[in-house]
């Protein structure tokens, strides 16, 4: 390699890597607060599941939201997000356990990563259908401080063949 590319390459990386450096290395942000709230709405729309109550589930979706439920086209927008969950509680009895493992505030956005174990016992007698999943939320500062998804998806953990 010629020693024009080899200096050019070395400058590209020590740019990206200055690039990605956090802007405040000696006073990090305590973002306990924001984790805490977003933690709590996960917790509410879980509640909101089990309480079969798609209305309660949307109201922490923000009206453009995006909801990327396996084996659907991607769905937008709250009235989309209710349409979805009332659709499983026409049709099952559910309980849902779920966690974040991992959340992330970077400013007005943040994102959740979790673990879900989902059971649907079918309302019209039969044996319940039980999967496990992980799933991503993308969530926004709202203007009142509050924080709402705006993007939600997840994938089984079975493999369906």
């Amino acid at each position: 390699m010629p020693i024009m590319q080899i200096h050019t390459l070395i400058l590209g990386i020590a740019m990206l890597s200055v690039a990605c450096t956090p802007k405040s290395v000696n006073a990090p942000e305590d973002n306990t607060p924001d984790i805490e709230a977003i933690t709590a709405v996960s917790r509410a729309r879980a509640e909101a599941f089990n309480q079969q109550d798609s209305y309660e589930i949307a109201r922490h979706f923000t009206e453009d939201a995006v909801l990327m439920a396996p084996g659907k086209p991607a769905m937008r927008g709250r009235d989309s997000v209710q349409a979805y969950y009332q659709s499983i509680f026409d049709d099952y009895e559910p309980e849902l356990d779920s966690r974040y493992e991992e959340v992330e505030v970077l400013g007005d956005l943040a994102y959740g990563c979790g673990v879900a174990t989902v059971k649907l016992t079918p309302e019209k007698g039969g044996e319940p259908v039980v999967s496990t999943a992980k799933y991503l939320n993308i969530l926004w500062r709202q203007p009142d401080g509050t924080w709402k998804t705006t993007h939600d998806i997840w994938n089984s953990n079975e493999i369906i063949e």
